[in-house]
């Protein structure tokens, strides 16, 4: 039987996250893996890797917000926003640690973020990281991101550890590279550590080499099941007849399950026989549909 769900990898420093997932592939055996947010190879932490036909949930799962601990280096500022790029500036001038404190509050809450040309982002068409190690530059309109959370912490006169909790797209170097342009001086991020990703952290996780050193056995019991992916999402498990709707993609009115006053955008594991098979969403009633009421309809099938 193929194997299916989550595992959470500790990525280590210096290997690119695709090299974690095709490491987890062949350890588990399976064909398909993938995973929900790339770390950069300079960064370090938390891997969320979907196998088999789990996969199909990264879509759901890289909305959900994420946790890093960063180092943020003053007085330098480099092509790539962290310490593996060419050094473009460099200033003696560093501000005291109030004025850095003052204005690392300034970017906490909703803010706009250009992102960084050495990224996987595309404009027309092409990788804005392609078109940078070309040594093009192209514009680049601002995101909307949310820092939910932003503490710093002096290290020494140069360098401050960053505590950030930040929504999906947001780029921890871009924002270190901006806190020092904000200060007059410039600044690099010059580690990264993704603590917590999809709600799990890093004393959920283990590092490609761990994985290797336990038993198959052992493997297997770190997979999450796909089910649990969906932990806030209330379970229904319809009759055989509506199950047999729900896999030919059809919607179904809310009342017919019980669930009147469900609210849109309200989320739901489908199950036929006690067995998960699918994910899906309360949705407003379409007329021309001739629905009358919210209306469950099938986001995407997991035993197929």
């Amino acid at each position: 039987m193929e194997i299916s769900g989550l595992i959470v990898v500790n990525k280590p420093e210096s290997i690119t996250s695709h090299a974690a997932v095709a490491r987890v592939r062949r350890l588990f055996g399976v064909e398909k893996a993938g995973h929900t947010g790339t770390l950069d190879p300079l960064a370090s932490g938390v891997l969320p890797v979907l196998v088999g036909r789990a996969v199909k949930a990264a879509e759901f799962l890289t909305e959900s917000d994420k946790h890093y601990r960063a180092t943020l280096t003053l007085g330098v500022s480099t092509d790539t926003e962290d310490r593996t790029g060419a050094v473009l500036e460099r200033s003696d001038a560093i501000p005291d640690e109030a004025a850095v404190f003052e204005v690392v509050s300034r970017f906490r809450g909703t803010i706009g973020q250009i992102p960084p040309m050495y990224s996987a982002l595309k404009v027309g068409g092409r990788k804005l990281v392609d078109l940078a190690r070309r040594g093009e530059t192209v514009e680049r309109q601002p995101r909307t991101v949310t820092i939910y959370r932003l503490d710093a912490r002096k290290i020494d006169e140069r360098n401050y550890a960053l505590d950030a909790v930040v929504s999906k797209g947001t780029y921890i170097r871009t924002l270190c590279a901006d806190i020092g342009r904000a200060l007059g001086c410039g600044g690099m991020m010059s580690s990264l550590s993704r603590v917590e990703a999809c709600g799990y952290t890093l004393a959920d996780a283990a590092t490609p080499d761990e994985l290797a050193e336990m038993t198959d056995a052992e493997r297997v019991s770190r997979v999450i099941p796909t089910e649990d992916l969906f932990p806030s999402a209330p379970k229904l498990s319809p009759a055989p007849f509506f199950v047999r709707l729900f896999r030919n993609g059809l919607r179904i009115e809310a009342k017919k399950f019980g669930l009147g006053g469900v609210l849109p955008g309200t989320r739901f594991r489908l199950y036929d026989g006690g067995v998960f098979f699918a994910l899906a969403e309360a949705k407003e009633p379409d007329e021309k549909r001739n629905e009358t009421g919210t209306v469950i309809a099938p986001l995407r099938q997991f035993d197929l």
